[in-house]
């Protein structure tokens, strides 16, 4: 059955890669989160996604001392998803704000997980193949994958995967189809999809047998799972009837 990661959180009434809402999305039953790494002028690791915070500037030019006190470390983030599978999106790509080509975000990323402990029930994903591959040059057993556009060719995607030896893809949820998740099987890929989030879209995608389901939608996700899996014990129970 597809696993449910909470897309920035649990952002059902609360503000999205907040460390409520990551508590909530434990609270609620996910079973991962998926979250935004950039880095402050500083050299902080913080959660966020966009490059800039509203009302303060962008944020690798903003001493993390000097950013709302709503958007947290990378470490507390890792401590408060304890029990819960982490998909870490490290925000860098050419033409960001703050873009490193240098791979030492990745590093600091790679060391920051292993420092707390996290190495296991993770994975590291990016755009921008170069940022992951130095995520795994630096920490070698940390789980990689691959983020598409949604106009990315698939096909070259897969491609791409198998040549360098990638852990997944995360493609967006439109695009996948029954062949390419197969494909990505039989190579031994996982396919994580963002962001399905209507009831049918949902459901496709559980249809599909997709490894994991990034969803801004986390109460209705985990709700058809559920039912799922119900209607799988009654089957494999004879359903529901006595001989």
């Amino acid at each position: 059955m597809s696993e449910i990661f909470a897309h920035r959180g649990c952002t059902e009434g609360f503000v999205e890669n907040t460390i409520e809402a990551f508590v909530e999305a434990r609270r609620l039953g996910a079973d991962g989160v998926e979250f935004d790494v950039r880095r402050s002028a500083d050299g902080a690791l913080v959660i966020h996604h966009d490059a800039r915070v509203a009302g303060v500037g962008l944020i690798h030019e903003t001493p993390v001392a000097d950013l709302p006190a709503y958007v947290p470390l990378f470490g507390a983030v890792i401590d408060v998803c304890d029990g819960m599978r982490m998909n870490v999106e490290v925000k860098n790509k050419p033409g960001d704000p703050g873009y490193d080509p240098s791979g030492s975000l990745s590093r600091e990323v790679a060391a920051e997980l292993v420092e707390h402990g996290r190495p296991e029930g993770v994975i590291v994903s990016s755009f921008d193949a170069p940022t992951i591959e130095a995520v795994r040059a630096a920490e070698p057993g940390l789980p990689v994958g691959l983020l598409l556009e949604a106009r990315a060719n698939l096909t070259d995607a897969l491609a791409l995967a198998h040549d360098r030896h990638y852990q997944a893809l995360h493609p967006f949820f439109a695009v996948v189809t029954p062949d390419f998740v197969a494909r990505c099987h039989g190579e031994g890929l996982a396919v994580n999809v963002w962001t399905p989030n209507a009831d049918a879209h949902l459901e496709a995608m559980v249809d599909l047998g997709v490894d994991a389901l990034i969803t801004d939608r986390l109460s209705a996700a985990l709700a058809l799972v559920a039912r799922r899996e119900a209607e799988i014990r009654k089957e494999a129970n004879g359903g529901g009837h006595s001989g």
